[in-house]
């Protein structure tokens, strides 16, 4: 009963949130207060709660003080170069737009951390983005699916899990796996390809007046109207399709994602207030040196994140009025990421301490034919798919990973094989609601979750089901 309950309440919250009837944090909050009640231990949901909350505290800290310092750093102009060398590059073509996305968040993966990763490549990608009037759920969808392939990095959190998990060395289960992974990554980037051809054909071969580069205080005027900028034109967009930029051939506005509604966005504008051009060496290291402390692990994260937001903030805006009006700034996006943090503590706490997750695990083990059994580190691949979107890592690793260890093993399959074959469902994990880092990239890059699961999971499936072919190709898995 607690197996059937478990995959309904999952089956019940994904449905609710992509069909947009519940935001998020409210399914987070009472599709699983429900079940728990539906279960007989509505008495102890209390509990549940609190012990989910105890457990992603650190994350929601670490998380919070991430958002503020991340843009303060916006703010004073540290990402500004960066945006504007990434726009030579493309040259306002979508679909090098679109591949630009997924090498950097590749490149910005090497931290370890997806929060990390999802505020540095918004940060950077969500003005080009938002000018060309591109697809937002394609940025997310490409930035997730990217950081999901990387994920496997094993300072990045489930090789070492499978190495503790089976006490076999992370190196051994890696290094074998990185033609596979280079692989996937490769199919990540032809992925962006696609999808960044799809953008040019939807939006036209795009080029931008120098104004774009020189005079990025002129915007475009947001959700439909032509391309006149606030300074009389000087931002053009030359060639428009049919219809007018952000719109298909026929006139009907088919942006994905894109609903944040503002009118006008100033991400580049030189002259803004807050830049501080003569810090800019100094936040260039402070945020550097943060990196190096996340990836040499000197600290908790939280900690990092905490001193590295109040240093930003006194050294950048030492009148405490400014100070204040930074936080209010990025208030919304703290809020909304936290909120949703908090809510998903709701979820992960009852489906783990009502027993449903372990329930779980269990009907998938006990469903596997003993035929497969030689083939148990194939079948531990194509688990790790919906298992490590519906569970937390943790609950996978060392729940359910041992378990399907232990049953290739008795059928002579080494447990390298079956560690390397687990992490394979990383990129479709990175776009789990278990997983709070995706708040942040959805949150910053103002796109509903409903809409980046839809977009983004049948991807992130073939990307994963990629890495797995490869590593049965090569001879890996």
């Amino acid at each position: 009963m607690l197996t059937i309950l478990g995959f309904a309440m999952i089956a019940t919250f994904l449905v609710l949130i992509m069909m947009k009837k519940m935001s998020p944090i409210a399914a987070l909050v009472l599709i699983p207060a429900l079940f728990c009640v539906a279960v007989g231990q509505g008495a102890k949901l209390g509990d549940y709660v609190i012990e989910g909350v105890g457990t992603l505290a650190p994350t929601a800290a670490m998380l919070m003080f991430a958002i503020v310092y991340f843009g303060v750093m916006i703010d004073v102009g540290l990402f500004d170069p960066i945006v504007r060398g990434i726009l030579r590059f493309c040259k306002a073509d979508p679909m090098r737009i679109v591949i630009g996305t997924a090498l950097l968040a590749a490149v910005v993966s090497l931290d370890g951390d997806g929060s990390t990763t999802f505020m540095i490549t918004v940060s950077a990608m969500y003005p080009l983005y938002k000018r060309l009037k591109m697809s937002l759920v394609v940025m997310t969808g490409v930035a997730a699916t990217a950081n999901g392939v990387m994920n496997t990095l094993p300072w990045g959190g489930p090789t070492a899990r499978a190495a503790t998990a089976l006490k076999v060395d992370a190196a051994d289960i890696f290094v074998p796996m990185i033609p596979a992974l280079a692989v996937g990554l490769l199919a990540v980037v032809l992925l962006a390809c696609v999808l960044g051809r799809r953008e040019r054909k939807r939006l036209g071969m795009l080029t931008l007046d120098e104004a774009l580069v020189t005079e990025p205080e002129t915007v475009l005027v947001g959700a439909g109207g032509g391309g006149s900028g606030a300074s009389g034109g000087g931002d053009r967009l030359a060639k428009a399709p049919k219809g007018g930029p952000g719109t298909a051939a026929g006139g009907a506005d088919t942006r994905e994602g894109d609903g944040d509604g503002d009118g006008e966005f100033k991400g580049l504008d030189p002259h803004r207030s807050t830049l501080r051009p003569k810090l800019y060496w100094f936040n260039a290291g402070l945020t550097v040196a943060l990196l190096a402390a996340m990836i040499l692990e000197l600290m908790p994260i939280p900690v990092l994140f905490l001193l590295g937001a109040a240093l930003a903030l006194t050294v950048n805006f030492p009148h405490m009025p400014d100070q204040r009006a930074r936080i209010a700034a990025h208030a919304d996006n703290v809020l909304n990421v936290s909120g949703m943090v908090f809510a998903a503590a709701v979820f992960t706490g009852v489906l783990t301490g009502t027993g449903m997750v372990e329930h779980m695990a269990d009907w998938l083990v006990g469903a596997i034919p003993d035929a497969m059994g030689p083939h148990m580190a194939i079948v531990t691949g194509v688990l790790s798919l919906p298992l490590t979107y519906f569970m937390s890592n943790d609950g996978f690793y060392f729940g359910v990973l041992p378990v399907l260890a232990e049953a290739g093993a008795a059928h002579g399959v080494s447990p390298l094989e079956v560690a390397r074959a687990s992490i394979v469902g990383q990129p479709l994990h990175m776009s789990s609601p278990l997983v709070p880092a995706v708040y942040v990239l959805v949150g910053m890059a103002k796109v509903e979750f409903g809409d980046h699961t839809r977009f983004t999971v049948k991807w992130a499936v073939l990307t994963s089901l990629v890495v797995l072919g490869a590593g049965i190709l090569f001879g890996i898995i």
